[in-house]
């Protein structure tokens, strides 16, 4: 019976293990928020729409080694929001979010986000037609956005 009883806590141990390793992410992204000043002074942040399930997000992307995760986090706000700016570094905060790989796979990833403050709005940039892009104040950001840790983190920015 002892091996029965060690047996049983060995594999529970063993799964407990497993359920913490699933939770920590194995990934990592760069992302921007991007943020304005309105004619009233009030903080605006922009969102996108991801590319397949349309929830609204904040760009980002894959780290570029050569650019650092804040020149990523830049380049992807040009390339999936069409907007230029200063990008803060550090980072104002990390958040884990489950991407969807395939509609069975999907994979834990930790997300750097900087704030970007928009200098210049494109009419014309890369990802254009495959996104929507608005402005949002920052409770109704908030709100739009899925993920917790995100939300938090546009919160926090007022």
């Amino acid at each position: 019976m002892k091996h029965d009883g060690r047996v049983k806590k060995a594999a529970a141990s063993k799964e407990s293990a497993g359920k913490k390793a699933m939770r920590r992410p194995k990934a990592r992204q760069c992302a921007a928020l991007p943020c304005r000043r309105d004619a009233d002074g009030a903080l605006s942040v922009l969102l996108i729409t991801s590319r397949e399930t349309r929830r609204w997000v904040a760009p980002k992307g894959w780290p570029m080694p050569e650019r650092g995760s804040a020149g990523t986090a830049a380049r992807e706000a040009f390339e999936e929001a069409g907007v230029l700016g200063v990008v803060s570094s550090p980072a104002i905060g990390r958040y884990v979010y489950e991407k969807r790989l395939s509609p069975k796979r999907a994979q834990r990833v930790e997300v750097e986000v900087h704030r970007l403050d928009v200098i210049e709005e494109l009419a014309e940039w890369p990802e254009r037609s495959q996104r929507t892009r608005r402005w949002f104040t920052v409770r109704e950001a908030a709100e739009a956005v899925e993920e917790e840790g995100l939300a938090a983190l546009i919160l926090a920015i007022a």
